[in-house]
């Protein structure tokens, strides 16, 4: 496979005459800045598809919007700090820029403990060594690797919101989705060479009353996974299950909806109280993706709904079966769209290699017969050439009463 990124970066950067940007605002962004400096490498800015995160300084340099960069430079050499290295790259080709590296050799040996972050210390080490690892794997064509897997829990959510992207506003019957989750992770996870991170979700996780259980039993699996709660900080998790998480590669991921977020300060508090690492990010906007209709595209048109996807891997664990995304999951889930055998894996069938179609799901650069039922998920709904959303809103806007939203189904 011929590569667009690099992976020796310490001496081309050091020494460049040219600017040094760090692609993508992610977590562990923060980490390669840091890195970049302890190497004597001058960064001189960020850049993200997001417009929204340009309005900030990041780290004490300015953020540049990825469609903007010509604007501002002839010539530029990139740190990919986005798992998606490819893809990453072949967008700043389509810019111009053909310089790229990934992050490797910058993280390798990085001592996560010697800087201070946005998140806490042990988040930041888990992430950085995800990165090196994906990274690592990227220049390994015989691997099957999946940077994340959602491990959904419960359909059940504390929060009732409108425009949720995994769909659970469309629930009528809410439930947990116990049934065989062990045995599916198991299945999985023997059927791929790497996942980095187990993301345990919902709606919210918490509503599942063995959520603890769960989540340290797919620990025990194999103690070396790196596992993440994604919660909206309603519930404040119980000392007793916060202490089956001493010593174990646990953190949690908190989206704070503001007064929604009830709990937060409680949660933060439980959580620092047993060492626990976590992330707190404020909600902010999101981008309207959560409509559930068949579009008629044309294949040309599907394409490009899914080159501009930013959720094309975000892979989910779902009633036994393997997703490429929560839209596809979920609408499969409450039969809102046709079940198309092409759109996921069923883990617990006989019929075939199960290593082989999982490797075809997750290496599959076209698009899904679900896409066209999707009004697309870019970074930036403005400059999207296929989107068929209403852009960006306001992120944790309720339903009135509970209440839920209706949608056609397929037998």
């Amino acid at each position: 496979m011929e590569r667009n990124v690099k992976y020796n970066c310490l001496e081309s950067l050091k020494n460049s005459n040219e600017p040094v940007i760090i692609y993508a605002l992610t977590e562990e962004s923060e980490a390669i800045a840091k890195a970049c400096e302890d190497n004597g490498i001058k960064v001189t800015a960020f850049c993200d598809n997001e417009i929204r995160k340009t309005k900030d300084l990041f780290c004490g340099h300015k953020v540049i919007y990825t469609a903007d960069l010509p604007k501002y430079f002839k010539k530029a050499k990139f740190v990919i700090a986005h798992h998606t290295l490819e893809n990453c790259a072949e967008q700043l080709a389509d810019l111009g820029f053909n310089e790229c590296y990934s992050p490797l050799e910058l993280l390798k040996d990085f001592k996560v403990e010697d800087h201070k972050y946005r998140t806490s210390q042990s988040y930041m080490r888990n992430k950085v060594a995800t990165t090196v690892k994906l990274s690592e794997l990227y220049f390994d064509d015989t691997k099957t690797y999946l940077k994340s897997i959602d491990v959904v829990i419960t359909t059940k959510c504390s929060m009732n919101c409108e425009s949720c992207a995994n769909l659970m506003q469309y629930y009528v019957a809410q439930k947990n989705t116990d049934n065989e989750i062990l045995k599916a992770v198991k299945l999985l996870s023997e059927n791929v060479d790497h996942i980095s991170e187990y993301r345990i979700i919902g709606g919210e996780p918490l509503m599942n009353k063995n959520w603890a259980e769960i989540t340290k039993n797919i620990i025990d699996q194999d103690p070396n996974r790196s596992v993440y709660i994604y919660s909206n900080a309603t519930i404040c998790p119980k000392d007793e299950q916060l202490e089956m998480f001493h010593g174990k590669r646990l953190n949690f991921y908190l989206t704070d909806y503001d007064h929604l977020s009830r709990n937060m300060d409680k949660v933060v508090k439980a959580l620092t109280k047993h060492g626990i690492g976590f992330y707190r990010k404020p909600a902010g906007n999101w981008v309207d993706c959560s409509t559930i209709k068949k579009n008629n595209r044309s294949v040309s048109r599907l394409r490009q709904v899914f080159k501009e996807c930013c959720a094309t891997a975000l892979y989910t664990l779902l009633s036994g079966k393997l997703y490429t995304c929560p839209f596809i999951a979920n609408a499969a889930n409450l039969k809102a769209i046709p079940d198309n055998k092409a759109d996921y894996v069923d883990l617990f069938s006989t019929n075939g290699d199960l290593k082989n179609k999982i490797s075809k799901l997750v290496k599959m650069k076209n698009f899904f017969p679900a896409c066209d039922f999707c009004d697309g998920r870019p970074h930036d709904p403005a400059t999207a050439l296929e989107y068929a959303g209403k852009g960006l809103i306001k992120a944790g806007k309720q339903i009135p009463n509970r209440g839920t939203l209706p949608f056609d189904k397929y037998n």
